[in-house]
């Protein structure tokens, strides 16, 4: 399953956030997810909890946010959410916040 390596990988930069915040537990992880990013959230929801356990991130809430395609008119640079131009967003998947407790 791809999303559990994708989920390990942003337990690995949420492990590093607690490290360095001297946190002793992650609560909320916001988590937004592009339509393009390759990653269906449903399967990202239900390896959160396999890659999280044993970590200061078990039990915590993952909230997973969807993105919309945005797109650029290469002619007079308006930008809308979705027309065959230029791609500006929806293939990303960003760790947008972690909520640690003390």
């Amino acid at each position: 399953m791809h999303e559990l390596a994708v989920c390990q990988g942003m337990l690995r930069q949420v492990m590093g956030i607690t490290r360095q915040e001297q946190a002793r537990a992650v609560t909320r992880i916001l988590v937004q997810i592009g339509p393009l990013s390759g990653v269906e959230p449903r399967l990202l929801a239900q390896a959160f909890p396999i890659a999280s356990a044993g970590t200061p991130a078990a039990g915590a809430v993952l909230e997973l946010e969807s993105l919309p395609v945005r797109v650029r008119c290469e002619q007079c640079g308006a930008e809308s959410d979705a027309s065959p131009n230029r791609l500006l967003s929806g293939d990303e998947l960003l760790l947008v916040r972690v909520e640690l407790e003390r």
